[in-house]
């Protein structure tokens, strides 16, 4: 294997964005989280500083979104978004381009748009990911956002939500990696449902992904490499991690 336990752990933002997700799925999402010591957990916005109180200390990052999930809200509300999260221990966010100033070719007020969420995040010292969309997307439209993301500084690009209508390809990520700086990171979300799929993101480049099946994906990670499972620790899982 040319991987450890920790580098596939350390890949996955566990996601905890469905709205469904009660209360005490939150909670047990999180401690998942820590069980498995995954990158970061992404968790609906009014969780998030629950969420930074039970992560403290832990090397996983709490992290959730901005402008989620249709890009379509004011700088104004991103950037209070961004102020909220920050506020609340967030050290991570995923923030949603304006997908329909992308296709209507308004690139000033795509830029000034990531652009505020990039820096009132960077002068925090935390970091940002920057969601594409792609499914809604042509090719010159996704290298463009990766010039921009480039040019600001974003900390990485990201394919997807998770809720549009389609989720990472390869094709995509190979483009996003190809056109953006070596700085900038890339990540995958929607459609990285187990170990294999995740190591195949991994070779071309991806150092995230968003994942809700990260339990499955770590105990067969951990299974390979001839490691004790961890399930038992995990607790009583929530449906579909």
């Amino acid at each position: 294997m040319d991987y450890s336990y920790e580098d596939i752990a350390r890949m996955i933002d566990h996601s905890l964005l469905n709205p469904t997700l009660t209360v005490d799925d939150l909670e047990k999402g999180i401690r998942l989280a820590l069980t498995y010591n995954t990158g970061s957990v992404c968790i609906l916005p009014y969780y998030l500083r629950r969420c930074a109180d039970l992560l403290a200390g832990s090397l996983v990052m709490a992290s959730t979104t901005i402008g989620f999930p249709h890009g379509g809200h004011t700088t104004a509300i991103k950037l209070a978004e961004a102020r909220q999260a920050l506020a609340d221990g967030g050290q991570e966010l995923d923030m949603v381009v304006n997908i329909s100033k992308v296709l209507s070719g308004d690139w000033d007020y795509v830029r000034d748009d990531i652009h505020a969420v990039v820096d009132i995040t960077h002068e925090a010292g935390e970091r940002v990911k920057v969601i594409f969309e792609n499914c809604y997307l042509n090719d010159d439209q996704k290298i463009r956002l990766c010039e921009i993301c480039g040019e600001l500084g974003a900390d990485w690009v990201k394919t997807s939500t998770g809720y549009g209508s389609g989720g990472a390809t390869i094709p995509d990520l190979q483009l996003m990696r190809r056109h953006s700086p070596a700085q900038v990171q890339v990540k995958a979300a929607g459609g990285i449902r187990d170990l294999d799929a995740l190591l195949r993101v991994r070779s071309i480049g991806v150092t995230r992904v968003g994942a809700t099946r990260t339990a499955g994906m770590l105990e067969e990670c951990r299974r390979r490499l001839g490691l004790q499972p961890l399930g038992e620790q995990a607790g009583s899982s929530v449906a579909g991690y």
